[in-house]
């Protein structure tokens, strides 16, 4: 990639000279079209296209961005040899980064063990398509010319771009918080970009879950109310709320499952911290099966930390008009009429489905995954945002599948209060009960308009996190 950097100035890398000011004068005065002094986006966009460079979305926007100081909306000389020096500059202590044993080139090896030190499984082949993408004389090494080459006009300046582009916990929120979290390099811990995600990741669900509540409403009600005897169907359940409490009684219950969010995530991610450094032997990389024991663990203490949310949000979503005055009012009342216990009602269902859950969808997502950098990763890490969107929503609906009966287990037992007596019964019993006079399918009551809501969902999420990432300052 980036061959014309050779064809057009360094037809022999060894005499590019990085402090040459003839060399940065050569390369701008090529792309300063117009010769009105600077280079805009259109003049750079232009340029690097007519050159055979590809480049990601948002990519040339990033570098004029960064690199006009003066806010002129294009780079003037100084500006654009300021930015290429300073780039090359992080380029370059990357590159010695990854170069392990300091011969001054990086080999397959470097490559897998560089990305398994961030998190990330790969195979030797899937680690030569990498290299292969950036091995411009064929040697299977890169040298620092090749690698400058590579990543010269990319804004990106190290291989925790796979990490990034592939994370999918904190990008898309489908309302269930089982997922495994998000890794987050030593980099953005110490610089506090980990926090930036979780709050843009945050936001993002939050939209997100607004924007399908009605759907989860009738979601509940139908795990909850549906039956052989009592068949609701999401139109005739939609109508039935409206002419119960009108069109804002859709989003009953929407309030808490938004606030939970917060505590939620930031729980989950300081405990997967912990339970990763108690699991891993010091010194040595965290394993794909640690981080999935890790990661459930996180989840089941977040859950546990705060489930009497999940209780009161589905009273609150079950409740009719004028039940309850607000969340405070309705945690009130359960306490005061049910006890304490009351609040921890189907946990053991909830604490159970996070294994299946969590499990299938790390596993669906890092197959699709590997398979697409196998396959497809030959010129960039970027998978673009409908194959992100697309594993996300296979992995995501696959891993609801598995765990989606002791979900809706969970949430009639939550709503025992709700319920008629002969209906209020251990987890055993209940599923036991609903096999005999529901058959199988009736552990996947109200799973319709659940799949329904994960497309919307992911969407909403994603358009949410990118415009929330560049709000906080997050570089892509």
């Amino acid at each position: 990639m980036y061959q014309f950097i050779k064809g057009l100035i360094l037809t022999d890398s060894r005499c590019w000279d990085p402090d040459s000011e003839r060399s940065y004068q050569d390369l701008f005065n090529k792309l300063d079209t117009n010769k009105d002094g600077k280079v805009d986006v259109a003049e750079l966009r232009a340029g690097l296209t007519a050159m055979g460079i590809s480049f990601r979305k948002g990519a040339v926007q990033k570098i004029v961005s960064t690199g006009d100081k003066n806010k002129d909306g294009g780079l003037d000389f100084n500006e654009f040899t300021k930015y290429l020096k300073e780039h090359e500059k992080r380029l370059r202590l990357t590159f010695k980064s990854l170069d392990k044993n300091n011969d001054g080139s990086i080999d397959v090896y470097e490559i897998k063990q560089s990305l398994e030190e961030l998190g990330m499984e790969i195979t030797e082949e899937e680690a030569q398509t990498i290299l292969q993408s950036m091995d411009i004389d064929g040697s299977m090494m890169v040298d620092w010319d090749e690698w400058r080459q590579h990543f010269l006009f990319n804004p990106a300046h190290n291989l925790n771009e796979i990490i990034h582009y592939w994370k999918h916990s904190s990008v898309l929120d489908i309302g269930e918080s089982l997922a495994i979290p998000d890794e987050f390099t030593e980099e953005e811990k110490t610089s506090g970009g980990w926090w930036k995600q979780l709050a843009a990741g945050a936001m993002a669900g939050a939209v997100s879950r607004t924007g399908t509540a009605p759907l989860d409403r009738i979601k509940v009600f139908m795990q909850v109310h549906s039956s052989k005897s009592n068949r609701i169907t999401l139109l005739g359940g939609f109508k039935q709320m409206i002419k119960e409490g009108g069109v804002a009684s859709l989003w009953r219950g929407n309030g808490i499952n938004v606030l939970k969010i917060a505590p939620e995530t930031a729980i989950k991610f300081m405990a997967y911290e912990q339970y990763k450094k108690l699991l891993t032997p010091e010194g040595e990389k965290v394993q794909t099966y640690q981080r999935f024991m890790a990661g459930s663990l996180a989840g089941a203490t977040a859950q546990s930390s705060i489930y009497p949310m999940e209780v009161i949000k589905t009273r609150l979503t079950l409740g009719k008009t004028g039940q309850y005055n607000g969340m405070f009012d309705c945690g009130k009342k359960v306490l005061r009429v049910e006890g304490v216990k009351a609040f921890y009602k189907g946990y053991t269902p909830n604490m159970i489905g996070i294994l299946p859950y969590a499990g299938i969808d790390l596993a669906v997502y890092e197959s699709l995954k590997n398979a697409w950098l196998s396959r497809y990763a030959k010129d960039t890490a970027n998978p673009g945002i409908l194959v992100l969107l697309g594993c996300g929503t296979v992995s995501s609906t696959c891993g609801q599948l598995a765990s989606y009966p002791l979900a809706l287990l969970r949430t009639r037992m939550q709503a025992q209060a709700t319920l008629d007596a002969s209906d209020k019964s251990t987890m055993t019993a209940l599923a036991k009960g609903i096999l005999a006079k529901e058959g199988f399918f009736g552990l996947y009551r109200g799973i319709l308009p659940n799949f329904m809501k994960v497309i919307p969902a992911v969407s909403i999420s994603y358009v949410v996190y990118e415009y929330m990432k560049t709000g906080l300052g997050i570089s892509k």
